[in-house]
């Protein structure tokens, strides 16, 4: 099937950052943060730029406040003035922040520098209430929120986009087979523009005006190119029991008998009394019962190549769990049977 190249890869320097910064919410009913040291820190200098000076030793009691963590998303080319949304999440004993409102934040890149000012209200999504005797219920998670367009772009990230002699584009998975199927693609439209670097990126020449270099950019983006075909795996997640085999799994000539044997033993403990008036003594007979069920399957036989509906009729066939199925691979695995990368999640 034919993909999109904008679908396979990207181009470098076209992509987001993050940006992270420590702030405020404040207007909370009594669900804040209490006097956590650094939260009062935090309010005395608000506090301060603001002109008032809180006395020396006083802990203000800032329940209706809480010291959160700030994260947001810089879109490429994100121009000064734009909106872009944030998630707030708490970083103390806060119980909710339901009904705060975030106080004017810096957001920093992992260079240092500030990129955005977040300020605003917040939507929450969770609840949690308490009674007095103890009882409690939370509804989703209270303790993080999100404001809608809650920060100002104010430092734009420069991409290269206009200045780069070569434009170089990055497949998503790394193929050489792919990286040169999208090469020869490219130059069949635009000719002698494309060449491979390596198994992921491609050198691309296009002209330095900006405008001729985005419509060229456009174009190649939706040129269609049929990727290779994916390298054939077995993902075992070994919390759920799940597995997933993908289409390029193939199997060499084997055979699979998969049965369980279940050996039971019941223990009886009986008490043998004796007559009235009698010699005898009380004795205790020991009687065991042992039981053996073997379950019979047939053999499953696959032939050369099989493909991934033969390997799945087979298994249906004997009638194997998950955890059976797990089993059965890595022995096809270890018997060389087994084409594919074994993956354990």
């Amino acid at each position: 099937m034919a993909e999109r190249v904008r679908d396979l890869g990207q181009f470098q320097g076209v992509r987001s950052n993050q940006l992270t910064g420590y702030g405020v919410v404040v207007g909370l009913p009594g669900t804040g943060d209490d006097n956590l040291e650094y939260l009062t820190q935090a309010m005395k200098g608000v506090s301060g730029r603001m002109g008032l000076t809180l006395p020396a030793g006083v802990s203000p009691g800032l329940k209706n406040a809480a010291a959160v963590m700030v994260t947001a998303d810089l879109p490429a080319f994100a121009k000064p003035g734009q909106r872009i949304d944030v998630t707030v999440s708490t970083i103390g004993k806060a119980k909710s922040l339901r009904g705060g409102a975030l106080i004017m934040a810096p957001l920093y890149g992992a260079d240092g520098q500030i990129y955005a000012m977040a300020q605003g209200n917040l939507a929450v999504g969770g609840l949690d209430a308490s009674g007095r005797d103890g009882s409690k219920v939370t509804v989703n998670i209270p303790t993080v929120g999100r404001i809608a367009e809650g920060a100002s772009v104010e430092r734009a990230v420069a991409t290269g986009f206009d200045t780069a002699p070569v434009l170089r584009w990055n497949l998503f998975d790394a193929d050489f087979l792919t990286a040169a199927r999208v090469r020869d693609a490219i130059n069949q439209r635009l000719p002698g523009i494309a060449t491979v670097e390596d198994g992921v990126t491609l050198a691309l020449t296009l002209p330095a005006d900006p405008n001729s270099r985005a419509s060229m950019m456009a174009a190649i983006e939706m040129i269609d190119v049929a990727p290779a075909e994916t390298q054939a795996r077995v993902i075992v997640n070994s919390r759920t029991g799940t597995v997933v085999i993908n289409s390029a799994v193939r199997l060499s000539p084997a055979a699979i008998s998969h049965g369980k044997l279940t050996v039971r033993i019941d223990e009886d403990q009986h008490v043998s009394q004796p007559r009235p008036f009698g010699n005898g003594q009380t004795q205790t007979e020991q009687h065991s019962a042992i039981s053996v069920d073997d379950e019979k399957h047939a053999v499953a036989l696959f032939k050369g190549g099989a493909s991934l509906s033969k390997v799945v009729d087979a298994l249906n066939m004997l009638g194997v769990t998950p955890s059976d199925l797990v089993a059965i691979l890595e022995a096809l695995k270890q018997a060389g049977a087994l084409k594919a990368e074994m993956v354990v999640i």
